[in-house]
């Protein structure tokens, strides 16, 4: 790999400040959000075939599969340790509540690597959930884990809306600084853009039949503009559906949370009044809401697309966080010996996937 200047160059073909490695990394909105900032990936990992897919053609690199399997000394050296992790309960009963509770979770992948290399940082991303799930006890474990190997750890829910997308997305995030770098302040962002409406992200009508929901049980109610908070879905009407019912939801406002599970007429994006029609959200719709630049390729169907998008990240709001993650460790800017680390990631390959289109 060519150095200029004595930096590395990274995969976005400025010079690299720092090296990274990408966890559980889905379709690669961490590796977007730090790549902006100048960082050289050295190292990703998902299992799933089709996020595979999708993360290859964007950055030209299949990641390696499934972490469980791959041993923490053949990981490279990194300054920075990303990922959003799956939220699972731990054991504690009779623990101290640190690494040995991580047994049988994927957390324990995330402290083992942290444990050998020591990264300067580690980036962490979950549902909001994690704070009160299981009464609690994960989010002990986890703190306590990260205190256990040598981090102050610093915690935040925050809601992508804030942060220049159209989506009211509460995700909590974890950073955590080697001690040894005295890090002993942090001020998480607390936004970053004016609000704005799923109307700022629509594709041009008309958008693939697909998408569009026609049916005789909507209801659709009048609502009061000037109540409206542009950082908060609203809702305007409703698929009955028997009683049970699917909320529907203006463009006037962020959209609801994109979720890569559910079903429905408008499972996964939510429902939304554009044009005096009913319609779900497009792939390239979802992409906007996530904060993907518009370059990304979406190479796969639809239906996978949906779930892809619905289980990513934000990526404005990882920007903003980074920046301020610079802004109180500036050192961070300055690569080290690592400079020398060769990528290790494996060759592009030719990947077959056999899906059928929603």
């Amino acid at each position: 790999m060519k150095k200029t200047n004595g930096h590395t160059k990274s995969s976005n073909g400025k010079t690299s400040k720092f090296t990274f490695i990408d966890l559980f990394a889905g379709i690669g909105g961490f590796r977007i959000a730090l790549d902006k900032h100048g960082g050289r990936c050295v190292f990703s990992s998902e299992w799933d075939v089709h996020s595979q897919k999708t993360y290859s053609t964007n950055f030209g690199e299949i990641p390696h599969g499934d972490i469980t399997k791959i041993k923490e000394a053949d990981i490279p050296p990194h300054d920075v340790l990303c990922a959003g992790f799956p939220c699972q309960a731990f054991s504690i009963s009779g623990k101290r509540q640190g690494f040995n509770d991580t047994r049988g979770t994927l957390f324990r992948d995330i402290a083992r690597i942290a444990k050998h290399h020591k990264p300067k940082v580690l980036f962490l991303e979950n549902v909001k959930n994690i704070l009160k799930h299981d009464n609690g006890n994960t989010i002990t474990v986890i703190k306590n884990t990260l205190v256990e190997l040598g981090y102050t750890p610093f915690i935040k829910m925050l809601r992508s809306s804030d942060f220049g997308v159209p989506q009211a997305r509460e995700r909590v995030y974890f950073i955590a600084f080697r001690n040894d770098l005295g890090v002993t302040e942090f001020d998480f962002p607390t936004g970053t853009a004016a609000a704005k409406v799923v109307d700022d992200i629509l594709e041009s009508e008309p958008v693939k039949i697909s998408c569009y929901i026609d049916r005789k049980d909507i209801v659709i109610k009048k609502v009061n503009p000037e109540v409206i908070d542009k950082r908060k879905p609203l809702q305007i009407g409703i698929i009955n559906k028997g009683g049970q019912g699917e909320r529907i939801y203006s463009t006037k406002a962020a959209g609801i949370t994109l979720s890569a599970y559910g079903g429905g007429a408008a499972s996964k994006t939510g429902a939304y009044l554009v044009n005096g029609k009913i319609r779900k959200l497009t792939p390239r719709e979802c992409a906007r809401m996530q904060g993907f630049p518009e370059k990304y390729i979406i190479p796969v169907p639809d239906n996978v697309a949906y779930k892809q998008f619905g289980d990513s990240v934000s990526v404005p709001v990882l920007e903003a966080i980074f920046s301020r993650i610079l802004e109180t460790f500036p050192e961070l800017k300055t690569n080290n010996k690592q400079e020398a680390i060769e990528n290790v990631l494996r060759p592009v390959q030719q990947l077959t996937i056999e899906t059928t289109n929603a």
